[in-house]
């Protein structure tokens, strides 16, 4: 197996709500048969009925599992601007932006379906210009 993520599928209560936040995110995404997929970066996010999801999975009701999704930004300031679009959509703040152990700034918020975003900025993962985040040689630094 490959080492990659192709698609990250969340399963959702409403799609059309689920959509809409990740609109007023500024996301842009192509809705087909009641599945929106959005181009983050190298890989999809897709959003899907949670009813749907189970039975294409094969298991009863919407399964249980703990998820975060995250995203790194360029910025300490990035991180709180990137939380208040995200409540003003309706997200809800799980863990306000603060200072973290490996002096970066990170924050959490829950998308209307109960969905974890971490919000960071770790001046150790340098993002190219298009977003790409590459793991730095952690064994460099020992």
């Amino acid at each position: 197996m490959e080492q990659r993520i192709s698609l990250i599928t969340l399963g959702v209560a409403d799609v059309a709500r689920a959509k809409a936040f990740y609109e007023q995110l500024g996301w842009r995404g192509q809705e087909v048969e009641e599945t929106v997929f959005f181009q983050a970066g190298g890989l999809a996010l897709v959003l899907w009925g949670r009813d749907k999801l189970a039975d294409d999975a094969g298991i009863e009701g919407p399964g249980t599992g703990a998820l975060t999704l995250a995203q790194n930004v360029r910025s300490h300031a990035e991180v709180d601007e990137v939380i208040a679009t995200a409540t003003k959509a309706g997200a809800t703040v799980t863990k306000p932006a603060r200072e973290t152990f490996y002096g970066g700034y990170a924050g959490y918020f829950a998308d209307p379906d109960g969905h974890l975003w971490e919000i960071a900025w770790n001046p150790g993962f340098t993002l190219a210009e298009d977003g790409t985040l590459t793991v730095p040689d952690f064994s460099a630094t020992n």
